[in-house]
């Protein structure tokens, strides 16, 4: 899995890479069936919006996004959606 994440208007700091590197571990069962990840965090006005692009092994790409106040709360919210987004995936080519 090919993972590249960016910050517009922010500069991720080792603390906040480390943060998100430990919850994308809760997405290493599908490891083998993502082939890019791409997060893009922005520093807005009113708090932070982290957007995120998931392109699985099957040619299927699915686009996410989370905005909050707090960046490590958004960040939380932002693998829950991914990790439920990548396990409906994953059921559904498994049904086939």
């Amino acid at each position: 899995m090919n993972l590249d994440i960016r910050g517009i208007h922010y500069n991720i700091s080792d603390t906040t890479y480390e943060f998100l590197n430990k919850k994308l571990e809760r997405i290493d069962f599908a490891k083998d069936y993502v082939i890019d990840l791409s997060i893009l965090v922005v520093k807005e006005p009113k708090g932070y919006k982290i957007e995120g692009k998931v392109h699985f092994q099957w040619s299927k790409t699915k686009v996410l996004s989370e905005t909050g106040f707090e960046l490590y709360e958004a960040i939380e919210i932002f693998v829950d959606k991914l990790e439920r987004v990548i396990r409906k995936e994953k059921g559904k080519v498994k049904e086939h």
